[in-house]
């Protein structure tokens, strides 16, 4: 059936249903998102994670929290099908295979750095509509301790857990230099979770890691105590002058950090002049296609979202090109071609999120 709409074409009147539904889905979406956030900012998904049926009683009081508010989650989570609830004891129950993700912080899996993320991102969403008007963007710095710590959430499990056994240990040749003895820069190394695992796994090599931003360094560098390791690494806060010169590595890593970057292919031919003769540069990016239609899907949502509300806004923020999250393997590759490597090769790694690259001379 169609409808007429003063000053508008003929609509369909199940197509407007339609979208009003798609609209209002992510509405709900948005807020159970938020809701999950809160559960994992406070614990609540810890304090139901393994516990079988609670209470509501049972949760208020292992939580410690206020009751209300705690009242208020459990029903919201229920409706939004995070919690299941029994209507006859009215208990309340986490499923274990959502405890599993989101009940897990410092794990391989765990979600909740993506939760983090949400309320960081769209607090800037004023400042970002004004930069569609007037141009600019949101400086890194901008986004404060929650920025540094969304991400520390997001990857630390990953890079401990993954980092050397698998991602490494893919491309032989490197795995055996560390093994040996070899010199490894780690750029954009963010708190250093990267850094100190190869650090910690790799005794004979030396590492350096280095970014720009002196909050995250200082972390790096806490990190680094609290782990005991001082020996094989140092950060750097700084750009590719504070180095010491005439420096060669074996490896350069850069995890999620060409895609943000004022000046990506500058940067890229200063790790080509960094790198040894026959070294690696290892790149980790986000996972998405090259073609716009293979991204319709919510990872493609979510990366996009990512992209305007962070990655490409700090970019434009410094007079960059705001490549944005969602570059793909036929930009990164024009990158480093554009840069002088001849060599660049997508890795066969399993991952829902990332995609990895090995460049080279």
């Amino acid at each position: 059936m169609k409808v007429s709409v003063a000053g508008r074409l003929p609509m369909e009147k199940e197509k407007i249903k339609e979208f009003a539904g798609k609209v209002m889905s992510d509405l709900s979406g948005g807020m159970a998102a938020g809701l999950a956030y809160v559960g994992a900012q406070t614990g609540l998904f810890q304090t139901l994670s393994g516990q079988g049926p609670m209470t509501m009683e049972n949760v208020i009081e292992k939580s410690g929290l206020q009751p209300r508010y705690v009242e208020e989650w459990l029903k919201g989570m229920v409706c939004a099908e995070y919690l299941q609830y029994d209507v006859d004891n009215e208990t309340f129950e986490l499923p274990d295979e959502l405890g599993f993700l989101l009940a897990s912080e410092g794990t391989d899996h765990y979600m909740g750095g993506l939760l983090h993320s949400l309320p960081m991102m769209l607090s800037v969403a004023p400042r970002v509509s004004d930069a569609f008007i007037n141009g600019g963007g949101v400086p890194f710095e901008d986004y404060g301790q929650d920025g540094i710590l969304a991400i520390d959430l997001m990857n630390r499990g990953l890079y401990e857990q993954r980092f050397v056994s698998y991602w490494l240990k893919s491309m032989p040749t490197v795995y055996e230099k560390l093994t040996a003895g070899g010199r490894v820069l780690d750029f954009g190394c963010g708190t250093g979770h990267a850094t100190l695992t190869m650090a910690d796994a790799f005794a004979k090599s030396q590492f350096i890691g280095l970014d720009i931003d002196p909050t995250s360094i200082e972390q790096a560098c806490k990190n680094a105590q609290d782990a005991g390791l001082t020996g094989n690494l140092n950060f750097v806060q700084g750009t590719f002058s504070d180095l010491e010169p005439g420096q060669q590595f074996d490896l350069i890593t850069t995890c999620d950090c060409i895609h943000d970057l004022t000046d990506p292919v500058g940067v890229l031919k200063k790790l080509c002049e960094l790198l040894s003769a026959d070294g690696t540069v290892f790149i980790i990016e986000p996972k998405v296609a090259d073609s716009l239609t293979e991204n319709i899907n919510p990872i493609g949502a979510l990366y996009y979202g990512m992209s305007v509300f962070h990655c490409m806004t700090q970019s434009l923020a410094a007079g960059g090109p705001g490549l944005g999250t969602c570059l793909g393997p036929s930009g990164m590759e024009s990158l480093v071609k554009q840069a002088g490597f001849n060599s660049f090769e997508v890795l066969e790694l399993k991952s829902q999120m990332t995609l990895f690259y090995a460049v080279r001379h």
